[in-house]
C-alpha cells in the first residue's frame, strides 16, 4: 500500500509532494473509520499546480516527439501494473467497492487507458486538401494538431482511477499539461499515480494533484483559473452546470459526463436468462453508482410478472459486505450519500410505488453498522411523472414498469431530461436496430450492458453531458486544430 496511507495524502506540484496548513478525513464507507488524512489545497497550491503545467508547455515535454511521449504512457502503464496490488488496496479503502470488480475492471481499465492512447496518437490519420486558385495556380492545406494547453480535470468517486486516467491519458498523450482535482471521497489513487508520475520520470510540472472540494476550495480555484485552457469533468449535473457558469467567464472549452435515468427495454421475445443477468448487473453494479445504470426498467407485458419476481430472486441473492468476505455488493459511498438515496425511498411510498424488495438499512452488528450499506430494492406501481422516475437517485435501486407496444415504450425511455445509455433486449435484430436509433442517449447497448470499444464515441445528450469521449474524440478534444494554407 501506497506510503502515504494512513498518514497525510499530499497534493503534487511541479513534481514535488506538497502539504497545506489545512486537511479533511478520507473515510472508509465500510466501516465509517478513517483511512487516512488528506491535505486540502489552498488557492495558492492551485495556483502553483496551473503555472508549473503552464511552463511545462514550454519546456520538454512541449518539445517532445509523439513516439517519446508514447513510450512514457506505456511506462505509466507498466508502472500501474507493477504496483497493482497497491492499487487495488487504495480504491477498495477509499470506495469499499468489491476486489473483483477493482480488480478485473477499475484498475486494469485505468492501465489500459494509457496503451489506449498511445497506440491511437501514432495512428492519428493527418489532413491534407489541394484545391485550385482562381489564378490557375494551385495551393495546398494542411492541418496540425496542437495541444490545447493546461487541462482541468476534475474526476469522479464512482470509478476514482478509471475515469481520471480516461481523461489524463489522452490529454498527455495530445501533449497537454495536466491539473487533476478527484473527488474528495476518493483522493487515494490519484495520489498513487502521482507516484507513479514521479517514479517513470515523467517530467515535473505535467502531472499536477489538487486534493479539496467544490466551493470555495480546490475545485473552484481550478476551473475558475484565468491560465486553464479547458476543463473536462465527470460528475452530477448540477455541478456541471456551475463549472459550465465558472468556465464561460473565459470562454474555456469543456467536455463533461453528467447524469442519468437509464432505461432498460426487455422484449418478450428477448433471452429471458440473458436479459435477468444482463438487468441485474445494470441495476445493482458497484450498488448502483455508475452513471450508465439502469434505474428505469420496462418489460413487456406478457413476461411482466415472471420477470418481476425473477429480478426479485436474483437481488435477494446479492452478498452486501465488507469486499475482503468475498461480497458482491459493497456500500453506497458514504452516509451522506445513502441519505440521499434514503430520501428516495421514502418518496418512492408516498409516491404510492409498490415495493418488491429491499429498501431498508441492513443490519450486522458489526463495524459494518457504522458504514453506508443499503440494501438492493426493486419497485413498481409508479406514474411515468413521479420524481422517482424523472430524478436520478444513483443507489442500487430500479423501477419496473409494464409496456404494451413499441412505440409506447419508445416514448417512455425518451421521456426524460437525460440521455446517456439504454439497454435493449430482443431476439429480433430489426427491432433491436430500430428501437435502438429512436434512443435519445449517447450509447446503447443490445443484449449486453456496460460494453465499451474505447474507440468509439461516449458521452450524452440532454442533462447527461456535452461532447464525447473515446478514441479519436478525445484527441479531438485536448487539441486545437491549426490548418497551414500554402500557395504554390
Amino acid at each position: 500500500m501506497t506510503k502515504n496511507l494512513g498518514k497525510v495524502l499530499r497534493n503534487y506540484v511541479d513534481g514535488e509532494f506538497v502539504i497545506s496548513n489545512h486537511s479533511f478525513n478520507n473515510i472508509n464507507p465500510v466501516n465509517g473509520q478513517m483511512v487516512c488524512r488528506v491535505s486540502e489545497a489552498d488557492k495558492d497550491i492551485v495556483d502553483r499546480a496551473v503555472k508549473s503545467a503552464r511552463k511545462a508547455l514550454h519546456g520538454e515535454w512541449g518539445n517532445m516527439d509523439v513516439s517519446e511521449r508514447c513510450k512514457i504512457l506505456n511506462a505509466l502503464a507498466d508502472e500501474i501494473e507493477r504496483r497493482f496490488d497497491d492499487f487495488v488496496a487504495a480504491e477498495v479503502a477509499d470506495t469499499g467497492k468489491s476486489y473483483s470488480q477493482v480488480k478485473n475492471i477499475d484498475i486494469p481499465r485505468g492501465a489500459a487507458n494509457f496503451r489506449v492512447f498511445a497506440d491511437l496518437i501514432k495512428t492519428r490519420p493527418p489532413q491534407s486538401f489541394e484545391m485550385d486558385t482562381a489564378d490557375g495556380k494551385s495551393a495546398t492545406s494542411y492541418v496540425v494538431n496542437k495541444p490545447i494547453g493546461v487541462v482541468a480535470v476534475v474526476s469522479p468517486w464512482n470509478l476514482p482511477l478509471l475515469l481520471m486516467t480516461w481523461k489524463v491519458a489522452p490529454a498527455l498523450a495530445s501533449g497537454n499539461t495536466v491539473v487533476v482535482k478527484p473527488s474528495e471521497e476518493t483522493p487515494s489513487t490519484a495520489t498513487l499515480l502521482a507516484e507513479v508520475m514521479q517514479n517513470v520520470g515523467v517530467p515535473k510540472g505535467i502531472y499536477n494533484l489538487v486534493h479539496g472540494f467544490g466551493p470555495n476550495s480546490a475545485g473552484e480555484f481550478l476551473v475558475g483559473h484565468e491560465d486553464v485552457d479547458c476543463v473536462t469533468f465527470t460528475g452530477e449535473s448540477k455541478t456541471g452546470t456551475a463549472i459550465m457558469q465558472s468556465a464561460a467567464r473565459d470562454l474555456k472549452p469543456v467536455s463533461f459526463e453528467l447524469g442519468g435515468k437509464n432505461a432498460a427495454i426487455i422484449f418478450a421475445d428477448a433471452d429471458f436468462d440473458a436479459a435477468i443477468a444482463g438487468t441485474v448487473r445494470s441495476v445493482f453494479t458497484n450498488c448502483g453508482q455508475v452513471c450508465l445504470c439502469s434505474e428505469r426498467v420496462y418489460v413487456e407485458r406478457p413476461i411482466f410478472d415472471k420477470f418481476v419476481a425473477a429480478l426479485k430472486e436474483r437481488a435477494e441473492e446479492i452478498k452486501i459486505g465488507r469486499p475482503q468476505d468475498g461480497s458482491d455488493m459493497g456500500p453506497l459511498i458514504s452516509t451522506k450519500h445513502r441519505k440521499k438515496v434514503l430520501s428516495y425511498f421514502s418518496l418512492a411510498l408516498e409516491e404510492g410505488a409498490s415495493l418488491i424488495t429491499g429498501g431498508k438499512v441492513p443490519e450486522f452488528g458489526d463495524e459494518r453498522d457504522n458504514g453506508s450499506f443499503i440494501e438492493p430494492t426493486i419497485w413498481t406501481g409508479l406514474p411515468e411523472d413521479a420524481r422517482c422516475i424523472k430524478e436520478e437517485i444513483f443507489g442500487p435501486v430500479c423501477h419496473i414498469a409494464p409496456f404494451d407496444r413499441e412505440e409506447e415504450v419508445v416514448g417512455y425511455a425518451n421521456d426524460t431530461n437525460y440521455g446517456l445509455a439504454a439497454a435493449i433486449w430482443t431476439k429480433d435484430s430489426s427491432k433491436a436496430d430500430r428501437v435502438g436509433r429512436q434512443m435519445e442517449v449517447g450509447i446503447c447497448w443490445i443484449n449486453d450492458w456496460f460494453l465499451r470499444d474505447l474507440r468509439t464515441p461516449f458521452g450524452g445528450v440532454k442533462l447527461s453531458g456535452i461532447g464525447r469521449e473515446g478514441g479519436m474524440h478525445s484527441l479531438d478534444f485536448y487539441s486545437e486544430p491549426l490548418t497551414i494554407c500554402v500557395k504554390h
